[in-house]
C-alpha cells in the first residue's frame, strides 16, 4: 500500500525526511531552498521544473515566460541564485555563516560537475564498445548518476578513460547483468580504487580540500566559472573550519599536532589538517575525536579514508629506536678517577 505525503514548502520540509521527495523547481527558486529540498528522500529526490507559467484564461503564454529556457537552464539558473545575505563581521564566525556549509557547497559543486560532463560521460558511454541497447539502458538507469560520479573520481585519481573505461566493457559480457552501469560502476570503481601510476610516479589526486574530486575537461565557460566559485567557497569555509578550531582550542585539534616552524611545513600542515576539518563540516562530525564515530554510508568512508590519511601525515616522526650495537659501552662517557 502506498501512501501519500503533504505539499510542504522548502523551508517547512527541514529536518523531515520522507522516502521519495518529488520538488517543484522555479526559476526564483534559490540554490539554498533547492539543496533543503532535494535532499529531503531517502530513496530518491526527482526534481520537476517550471518552464512557464499558464495566463489564468490559457489564451496566452505568460508575458514573463522564457521561451527559450530548458530544465538545464533553468537548475543552473537556480544553482547561481543564493538566497543567502552576506555578513559584513569579518570574524571567522560570520565567515562560516557567509560560505555555508560544505556539505551544501559540495552537493552543489556536484550537481554542476554532472551536468557539466552530462554529454562527454554519455558520448564515452556509447563509443566504449556496448552495443546501442547496452549503452541507452545504461543512460536511461537510475545508477547512471552514480556511474558518471565514479568517473569523476577516477579522472581525479589521474586515470585514462578513453583507454581505461573500453578495457573494462570488453573484459566481461553483459548477458547476465540487470543494469549495465550499475555492473559499469562496479568494475570502475575496483579498477581506479588508487591513483594512477605508482612509486615516484603516482600523482596525489586532484581533490577540493582533499576530498571533493575536481570535475575537468570540456564544458562551457559558465559552468566552470561556477565550479570555480564553488571550490573557493568550499576552500574558504574549510580555512575558516580550522582557524576557529584552532583559536577556540577545541579538542580534536590536539591530534593536528604542532604547526611546523618552517614556512613549507607550515603550509604542508595546513593542508592536511584543512582535510580534517573539513570532513568533520562535511559530515557535522562534533565529537572530540577528530573523525567522529565510523560511517555506515560508503561515501563517507572514502572521505574518512581520506581524512584519516591527512591525519597520519600530521603525526610527527617516531624517533628511531637506537641501534644496541651502536650504544656507547656502559661508562664509557664517564672520567674516571685521576691517579
Amino acid at each position: 500500500m502506498r501512501h501519500l505525503g503533504y505539499a510542504v514548502t522548502a523551508h517547512r520540509a527541514q529536518g523531515i525526511t520522507v522516502d521519495t521527495a518529488h520538488v517543484l523547481v522555479e526559476p526564483t527558486t534559490t540554490r539554498e531552498n533547492f539543496y533543503v529540498a532535494m535532499t529531503r528522500g531517502k530513496a530518491s529526490n526527482r526534481a520537476y521544473v517550471v518552464l512557464d507559467r499558464p495566463d489564468p484564461t490559457h489564451s496566452a503564454p505568460h508575458p514573463a515566460d522564457n521561451e527559450e529556457a530548458t530544465g538545464r537552464s533553468v537548475l543552473f539558473g537556480v544553482l547561481q541564485h543564493s538566497g543567502a545575505e552576506v555578513s559584513a563581521h569579518e570574524t571567522i564566525t560570520a565567515e562560516q555563516d557567509q560560505w555555508g556549509s560544505i556539505a551544501q557547497l559540495a552537493a552543489e559543486y556536484e550537481t554542476i560537475a554532472a551536468a557539466a560532463q552530462h554529454d562527454r560521460w554519455a558520448t564515452l558511454i556509447c563509443i566504449s564498445g556496448l552495443t546501442d541497447d547496452q549503452a541507452e539502458a545504461a543512460l536511461g538507469s537510475e545508477a547512471f548518476g552514480a556511474l558518471t560520479a565514479e568517473l569523476r573520481r577516477a579522472e581525479a585519481n589521474h586515470h585514462d578513460l578513453d583507454t581505461l573505461f573500453p578495457r573494462l566493457v570488453a573484459a566481461r559480457g553483459f548477458d547476465d547483468a540487470e543494469d549495465v552501469a550499475k555492473v559499469m560502476h562496479y568494475r570502475l570503481a575496483r579498477a581506479t580504487a588508487q591513483p594512477a601510476g605508482s612509486g615516484r610516479t603516482r600523482k596525489a589526486p586532484r581533490l577540493i580540500v582533499g576530498l571533493i574530486p575536481h570535475a575537468t575537461g570540456p564544458m562551457t565557460s559558465e559552468m566552470r566559472q561556477a565550479l570555480a566559485e564553488r571550490r573557493e567557497l568550499i576552500e574558504a569555509r574549510a580555512d575558516a573550519i580550522l582557524d576557529t578550531a584552532l583559536h577556540e582550542k577545541d579538542p580534536w585539534t590536539n591530534a593536528l599536532g604542532k604547526t611546523p616552524a618552517d614556512e613549507r611545513g607550515a603550509a604542508r600542515w595546513r593542508r592536511l589538517a584543512r582535510t580534517v576539518a573539513a570532513y568533520r563540516d562535511r559530515y557535522n562530525i562534533s565529537d572530540d575525536a577528530p573523525l567522529g564515530p565510523v560511517p555506515e554510508a560508503a561515501s563517507q568512508k572514502i572521505d574518512r579514508s581520506r581524512a584519516a590519511a591527512a591525519l597520519r601525515r600530521l603525526a610527527p616522526p617516531r624517533e628511531e629506536a637506537q641501534d644496541p650495537a651502536r650504544r656507547s659501552p656502559v661508562g664509557l662517557d664517564r672520567q674516571g678517577p685521576s691517579l
